[in-house]
């Protein structure tokens, strides 16, 4: 079922596309450097930066358009939740061993990307059918 996105929700898509953006950017450019700053695993900053990039893409595409399918818009709700979760379970799994700002990074990267899905499912809640 197409909705309607209110110009609220696109605004939201679009401010997760420009964050989400900047940290691909940031991961792919300077992944070796964070990983030295952060005692985070290269590998792992740089293939999170690879992956928000079609992320990116997907959220602009979506943020132009003056409708879209429901289920394309819960998904990114259900990715973001996602990545949310992901991020904390590294910490909390022991997979990774970040010194305290590598930590500190993990845990407010993680928070944003929780913020922008409530603000993305709120959004979303009040878009109404396309007709």
């Amino acid at each position: 079922m197409p909705l309607t996105l209110t110009p609220s929700l696109k605004t939201v898509l679009r401010l997760d596309a420009a964050m989400s953006g900047a940290a691909a950017l940031l991961l792919l450019v300077a992944a070796g450097p964070l990983s030295r700053l952060l005692a985070l695993p290269e590998t792992l900053l740089f293939w999170a930066g690879v992956i928000l990039v079609p992320f990116v893409a997907m959220l602009l595409a979506v943020a132009t358009r003056k409708h879209s399918p429901r289920f394309l818009l819960l998904d990114i709700v259900l990715l973001n939740s996602v990545w949310t979760a992901a991020s904390f379970a590294l910490l909390a799994g022991g997979w990774i061993a970040p010194n305290l700002l590598g930590g500190l990074f993990v845990c407010v990267q993680a928070i944003a990307v929780a913020v922008f899905a409530a603000m993305q499912f709120a959004a979303l809640r009040s878009a109404t059918v396309a007709a």
